[in-house]
């Protein structure tokens, strides 16, 4: 399909979206753009809330779904791009024909990595040769990668075998609202407005992220050591992978745990002192917010974790805090409360994100467009 439209011009402005958390943007490329060319946005159903935001903006999106539907209706728009961004891996890329006026930009999700993924994956070996096939077409597919720091390019090279080259010291659009101080305190405001309960307390939040196996659950004595200090709150965000598991983890009576499905992570992170994860990115975001006290590493399943789906091999030397291995040891580090440094975890992985990345990827993209 996409042979038979190559004869397209190619004067038009793809996103691919499957994290919400580039709007504003998003937002900010529909002003930038040439005038004679449009904006599409496609979208996956998680991010339908953000594409309404976009489409009262008056930016054209679409839903996005691998099936035949999207190959006849929509490649042939696809191919009228001269740019596509893209927020994380996209099978369809793979059976993609491209031509050398059309540029494939990976703007990351996420700006750093404790995991691992792609040819770095341990799990990458075991796959058959046409899967190895097929992750390796849409790697080659793209021609940028938008990053923060030498160390994600770094992160990028080893698991897309990607050039130095091709990384684009940039910085995160996606990080620039951790820089706007109205922003965050009009999300604090909307969040102690909604939920007046956290004010005074010190906010706890536990984010976890997603098990490949789909069976996470909160290992015993959790609940009673995340509280541990009286004077918090502790709020649950699971990875939206894992939403539909949070009835099993509300089973866990506890007054002092909560639950918010109207707050997004982001707008939690701004509210919170205490940040409890394992190998999730939140941390690469938390960790540039000046409300940001201290980072617990509960990583009860590490070894575990190591064999699948892999940790970046020198994660040690560079987390802000040694990784808690049990629930003594979480109940003791909520006790202490001590504060961590972010420095040195800052200028490793967020070299560029200043607050004005958005301005400079638009800049660097638009204007030889």
């Amino acid at each position: 399909m996409s042979i038979l439209n190559l004869f397209r011009k190619k004067r038009n402005i793809v996103y691919f979206m499957s994290f919400d958390n580039n709007v504003d943007f998003i937002k900010k490329l529909a002003a930038k753009k040439p005038k004679n060319s449009r904006l599409l946005v496609y979208y996956r159903s998680n991010t339908e809330a953000a594409a309404t935001d976009l489409a009262a903006y008056g930016i054209i999106t679409r839903p996005f779904k691998d099936n035949v539907s999207f190959v006849l209706g929509k490649i042939p728009k696809v191919m009228s791009a001269r740019l596509i961004f893209c927020d994380n891996y996209y099978a369809f890329l793979g059976g993609l024909v491209k031509t050398p006026k059309m540029k494939v930009v990976q703007l990351w999700h996420a700006n750093g990595a404790i995991k691992k993924f792609g040819w770095e994956d341990p799990t990458t070996n075991d796959r058959t040769t046409s899967d190895k096939k097929r992750f390796e077409s849409v790697y080659d597919k793209f021609d940028d990668y938008i990053v923060s720091s030498e160390s994600m390019g770094q992160v990028f090279e080893r698991s897309y075998h990607a050039k130095a080259n091709q990384m684009k010291l940039l910085g995160y659009p996606r990080s620039d609202e951790l820089f706007d101080d109205e922003a965050i305190q009009a999300s604090r405001d909307r969040i102690f407005r909604s939920a007046p309960e956290l004010k005074g307390k010190r906010v706890i939040l536990y984010a976890p992220t997603y098990r490949e196996d789909g069976n996470f659950k909160l290992p015993n004595g959790v609940s009673n050591a995340l509280t541990s200090d009286p004077n918090s709150i502790v709020v649950i965000k699971l990875h939206p992978v894992v939403q539909d598991r949070e009835d099993k983890v509300r089973e866990v009576r506890n007054p002092r745990i909560r639950f918010y499905h109207q707050f997004s992570t982001n707008d939690l992170l701004t509210v919170t002192d205490t940040l409890v994860t394992d190998y999730s990115s939140v941390v690469f975001d938390f960790s540039l917010l000046k409300n940001a006290k201290s980072v617990i590493f509960f990583m009860y399943d590490l070894e575990r974790y190591r064999q699948d789906p892999g940790i970046q091999n020198d994660f040690l030397d560079w987390l802000p805090d040694k990784p808690l291995l049990t629930v003594k040891e979480l109940a003791a580090a909520i006790v202490a409360d001590q504060p961590s440094d972010f420095q040195e975890f800052n200028k490793r992985w967020n070299t560029f994100n200043d607050g004005n990345a958005s301005d400079r990827v638009i800049e660097h993209y638009l204007q030889n467009f």
